[in-house]
C-alpha cells in the first residue's frame, strides 16, 4: 500500500509582488546558475506576446536533476539575479521553493494554485529544456495544471513538434497567444521572434571557467 505524501503547506505565503483576481503571472524555474540575458529574453517574449501581467523567477535551491557540484550558494544566485535583471519591474525574483519547501515543480505548482486560486499562472520555459521535461517528475501532471508557454531557443527549431509533450497531448496547441494564460490545461503555446538569445548558464561558466584557468598560467605584471 503507497503512502500519501503531505501536500506542501503554503497557505501562509506572503505574495511576492502584486496578486488580484485574474492576474496573469509566468512562472520561470531553474537554477539561475547564473542567471543570464536567456532568462530575460524568454521572460520579455511572454510578457509582450501572452500579454502577462509579470513573471516570477523561481530560484531553485538545488535541481533534482543537476549535479550539486558546481551550484553556487542560493542567496549567490538570488542576489546577483535580484540585482542584474531586477530593473525591469515586472519580473520577480524570489526562492518560493525554499520558503514553502518545495523541490518538484509539480509541487511548487499545486501549491501556488492552491495559495493564489485566482491567478492565472502559466508555466515558462525555453525550447531546450524539452529534452529533459519527460525527466520531470510527474510531467504530464504538470502539463495538466497549468498552460504552458515554450520559448524558442537557437538550435531547437524542430524541438516541440518532437517533443513527448506534444506527441502526448497533440490537442494541446493554442495558437492564440493572448489566450493562453486564460486556456484550460493541457495548453501549449510556442513562441517565437526574430532574434533568439543563444546565451546559456553552462556556457557562462564554462567561459569563467577558462578565464581562471588564463589567470593561473599568466604572469603576474
Amino acid at each position: 500500500m503507497s503512502k500519501t505524501l503531505p501536500r506542501p503547506e503554503c497557505h501562509w505565503l506572503k505574495p511576492p509582488g502584486p496578486v488580484a483576481d485574474r492576474l496573469k503571472i509566468g512562472l520561470l524555474g531553474g537554477s539561475f546558475n547564473p542567471a543570464h540575458e536567456g532568462h530575460l529574453h524568454v521572460s520579455e517574449m511572454a510578457l509582450k506576446q501572452l500579454g502577462l501581467d509579470y513573471v516570477w523567477w523561481l530560484v531553485a535551491p538545488q535541481n533534482p536533476l543537476k549535479p550539486v557540484c558546481g551550484m553556487a550558494p542560493l542567496q549567490q544566485r538570488l542576489a546577483y539575479a535580484a540585482e542584474k535583471f531586477e530593473h525591469n519591474p515586472r519580473i520577480v525574483v524570489i526562492d518560493l521553493e525554499r520558503t514553502i519547501g518545495t523541490r518538484y515543480t509539480i509541487d511548487t505548482l499545486r501549491a501556488l494554485k492552491r495559495r493564489f486560486p485566482q491567478v492565472h499562472f502559466v508555466w515558462l520555459m525555453g525550447s531546450d529544456n524539452l529534452e529533459s521535461f519527460p525527466r520531470w517528475r510527474r510531467w504530464p501532471d504538470i502539463v495538466r495544471s497549468v498552460p504552458i508557454a515554450i520559448v524558442m531557443r537557437p538550435g531547437t527549431s524542430i524541438a516541440p513538434l518532437h517533443s513527448k509533450a506534444m506527441q502526448r497531448f497533440p490537442h494541446a496547441r493554442v495558437t492564440d497567444l493572448r489566450k493562453l494564460p486564460f486556456a484550460k490545461p493541457p495548453a501549449i503555446a510556442i513562441l517565437d521572434g526574430r532574434r533568439r538569445c543563444p546565451q546559456s548558464a553552462s556556457a557562462i561558466r564554462a567561459q569563467n571557467l577558462r578565464g581562471e584557468g588564463l589567470v593561473r598560467v599568466l604572469p603576474a605584471c
